[in-house]
């Protein structure tokens, strides 16, 4: 039995994005994992919807766990100050490493790279690589082209139904709390 907290990997915008709700759900969903004691693993960015998740996450009290890539380090600029900082050479290896030590994974509004990330997740799910489920939070409906999209893989054949299965789109932080709690 693993001794480390519960972990949710969190995946979503290395900026603000344009709806004031973006930041303020990426604060509550920081601060909700603090508060139920569960750690955050995220790309250990300081700027956008990432640094906001982790400085709230750090604000209640919880635990950091944050991977970046070397060349990453001044663009996303690197947030040090975490409880676990791991430095990887390789974006591929990042998302690995993020996805390894999580039990989760949310995805809050975000852009290529957040899309990159979740699609490898789900992608890995698919081909039964792990079993960890995959959340998004759509606030405001930002990922409902994304639903769509998925569905229609699905409506033309180049998935199976299941896929929808493997991710659950939520609309509010609470609703996000609810589904990670064991």
């Amino acid at each position: 039995m693993s001794s480390r907290p519960f972990s949710v990997c969190v995946y979503c915008g290395s900026r603000d994005g344009a709806d004031p709700a973006y930041a303020k759900a990426a604060e509550d969903t920081g601060a909700m994992i603090a508060r139920n004691g569960w750690r955050l693993v995220y790309g250990a960015g300081d700027v956008g919807l990432m640094g906001r998740t982790a400085r709230a996450t750090q604000m209640a009290g919880g635990d950091t766990f944050g991977v970046i890539p070397q060349h990453l380090m001044d663009w996303e600029v690197g947030k040090t100050d975490l409880t676990t900082f791991v430095v990887t050479e390789t974006m591929h290896e990042r998302k690995k490493v993020m996805l390894m030590n999580a039990d989760a994974v949310v995805v809050l509004p975000g852009g290529a790279g957040s899309l990159d990330e979740m699609f490898e997740a789900l992608t890995w799910r698919q081909l039964k690589l792990h079993s960890k489920p995959i959340y998004v939070l759509n606030t405001n409906g930002y990922w409902d082209p994304l639903q769509a999209l998925i569905t229609h893989t699905i409506d033309q054949g180049f998935a199976d139904a299941n896929l929808l299965d493997f991710t659950t789109f939520l609309p509010t932080v609470h609703d996000l709390e609810t589904a990670l709690k064991p």
